[in-house]
Order: structure tokens, then C-alpha cells, then sequence
């Protein structure tokens, strides 16, 4: 028997009405979603485009797209202790002559700090000297963060080049981060929420203006620090010494509570020292434990490892002393605006 022939039918044709319809719902869902965003920036409720879907980095971005930074000659990089560690009034009063700025992110570890430097770095080629001011919790787990916490390129446009913040709301688009983020985000701007403010001050320092600390220590204890974080801070050394700058890592204070719960006879933190000297090796670069010259109280403490904004400029002087900063202006000539002094050779990575 011979195969009955199957006979296909043609596909139908598109009606153009179908497609005009289509194309109707979609421009209509554009518009109602850029009417949100119009209504949300009109109230004070938009929060900045979520390059990385944390509101802390995202909105540290939108800070240094609207307070365009000028020729820095002091750069301060880290997470959150870094961020809302460095007053620059005070370093100032010490040192007329730096111009700092405070390119901290929250949350970041060692591998992503470096990412994130490098970036500063390549736009800011006037900075001199860079300060890394870091928590025992950075150097953890550097092997499963990316280390890329924003694309390069859509940061460059947004941050420096000044494109319309419009297309990236699109682009990342999340109706549930908007949401969330829209909802605390005039009260973070305003400080209102005491607990995670996102205020800066002009030299993008995130001041913590509370007049009490958390209640709790909230950080545990740690591990020494991890291969990969290490390795990430070699890395960021070499580039800072091949650029001909300065490089100072800085350990900061840790509350009086969690060194008496979690490393009382001072073994974590030797252990922490003696790994990042080991690790700066002869980059040149210098560490320095605040714990071990800088007493800081309980009472100036926000938790475990933040500090208050009440204690931050005397740890900034000390911080300040540390590096050895000239107080008065330097001869003219390309230099370091970090002058070390004979008492703080101790200090040194090579020690």
C-alpha cells in the first residue's frame, strides 16, 4: 500500500492588527513603568539604577556621579569600616595641602576592594597615596564573591561620562529590588533610618550620626584571613606600586567586647598582621594595626567592628599619625603627600 501524502498547511499570516496590539501593550508597559520611576524621583522615593543590586554600592555610584571628585591626591578604598572610618575635616586640619576622597563601598571584600580601586584609580590618575582600611570579616571568602561587583563599562558611562541614568533602570531592571529600595530609601538619604543611613558627607565618607551604638555585637568570630584575599591584596599592591604610588593598609579598631570574646590573647590579630606584612612583602607598602596604638571605647562603637561617627576623627588622627603626614605644604615636584617619620618605620611591611 502506498503512503497517504500528509499535506501541511500553510501558516496563517500574521494580522497586522495582532501586532499592532502587541507592540500597543509593550509600549504601554514602558510608559506606565517610566511613570513610575518619574513619580518615585518627584517624591524623593527613586533610588539610584542597581549596577549591583546592593542599594549601599549602587547608591555610592550615584554619589560619585553627582559630587564629581576633581584631582584627588589622597584615595581611601575598603567596605564599610573604610567608608564610614575616614573623617576628612580632620585630616584636613592636619594636612591642608591633601585633597582626599572616600571611594569606600559597603560590604566588599579584599578581592572586590581591589577591583574596585583599580577602577578609582584609572580615573583618577592625580591620587598619590591610597589608604585600605579593613576588618578581619573583609579577608573572608574572597574565593566565592565575584570579584566584579558592577560592570566597568556601564559604571565608566554612568559615573564619569554622565549618560542618562534612564536607559540603566531598564537595563536592570528588577520590580522587586525597585520596590524594596524605593520603599527605605528617603528615609536612608536622610538618616532618618539610624540603623543603615546613606548619608555622605563631601568627601563620600558615610558617616554612622547615632547617638548610641546597635545593641548588639552582631559580628562573630573569624577565621584568619583566606589564600584568595591575600593573594587579591598582593595583587592590588603591585598595581599601586607600579603606578608609582602608595599603598597603606589600615586594621580597623574592633570593639574592647569582641577582642575579649573572640581573640583575648590577641592571636587572631597576630595572625591577621603577620600574613598582610608577609603579603605586602617589598611592594613598599605599610600595614598598620590600629588595635595595638589606637585604644578606642566600647561607648564608641555603633557594633563589633563600626564606630560610631562621635569616635571616627580621633581615629582619623590617629590614622593621620600613623601615616606620618607632613603638616605643612610639600615642595612643589611630583611626591607623595604621605611623608613617613622615623618613629613609624616600625609600621613598615618589610618589618
Amino acid at each position: 500500500m502506498s503512503a497517504t501524502p500528509i499535506v501541511q498547511a500553510a501558516p496563517k499570516p500574521v494580522r497586522p492588527g495582532y501586532l499592532l496590539a502587541f507592540l500597543g501593550s509593550l509600549l504601554g508597559m514602558f510608559a506606565l513603568y517610566y511613570g513610575v520611576l518619574l513619580t518615585l524621583s518627584a517624591t524623593g522615593n527613586l533610588p539610584p539604577p542597581a549596577f549591583s543590586n546592593s542599594l549601599c554600592i549602587d547608591e555610592k555610584l550615584h554619589v560619585l556621579r553627582e559630587k564629581q571628585a576633581g584631582t584627588p591626591t589622597l584615595l581611601v578604598v575598603g567596605s564599610s569600616v573604610a567608608w564610614r572610618h575616614f573623617d576628612g575635616e580632620t585630616l584636613l586640619k592636619a594636612t591642608p595641602q591633601t585633597e582626599p576622597l572616600n571611594g569606600a563601598f559597603c560590604g566588599l571584600s579584599v578581592n572586590q576592594t581591589g577591583f574596585v580601586t583599580e577602577w578609582l584609580l584609572d580615573h583618577h590618575p592625580s591620587v598619590r597615596d591610597v589608604v585600605m582600611i579593613a576588618s578581619p570579616q573583609d579577608f573572608q571568602d574572597c574565593d566565592s564573591k565575584p570579584t566584579a561587583v558592577f560592570d566597568r563599562g556601564d559604571a565608566d558611562d554612568y559615573v564619569f561620562g554622565r549618560a542618562t541614568p534612564w536607559f540603566y533602570y531598564t537595563r536592570y531592571f528588577s520590580l522587586s529590588s525597585l520596590a524594596r529600595n524605593a520603599a527605605t530609601i528617603a528615609d536612608k538619604r536622610s538618616g532618618a533610618n539610624r540603623i543603615d543611613p546613606l548619608v555622605f558627607d563631601r568627601f563620600g565618607s558615610g558617616p554612622l550620626a547615632v547617638e548610641e551604638g546597635r545593641g548588639q555585637l552582631l559580628y562573630g568570630a573569624v577565621d584568619g584571613p583566606h589564600p584568595a584575599c591575600l593573594s587579591a591584596l598582593s595583587q592590588l599592591a603591585g598595581r599601586v606600586q607600579g603606578d608609582g604610588k602608595r599603598l597603606m593598609v589600615a586594621m580597623t579598631p574592633l570593639h574592647p567586647q569582641w577582642r575579649a570574646m573572640h581573640d583575648a590573647d590577641g592571636a587572631v590579630l597576630d595572625q591577621f598582621s603577620a600574613a598582610i606584612r608577609a603579603t605586602l612583602g617589598e611592594s613598599g607598602a605599610q600595614y598598620w594595626d590600629s588595635n595595638q596604638s589606637h585604644e578606642a571605647t566600647g561607648e564608641e562603637f555603633f557594633d563589633a567592628i563600626h564606630l560610631r561617627w562621635a569616635g571616627v576623627p580621633r581615629f582619623t588622627a590617629a590614622l593621620q599619625r600613623a601615616l606620618g603626614m607632613a603638616t605643612a605644604a610639600p615642595p612643589p615636584g611630583p611626591q607623595s603627600s604621605l611623608s613617613l617619620s622615623s618613629h613609624n618605620a616600625s609600621v613598615k611591611a618589610s618589618d
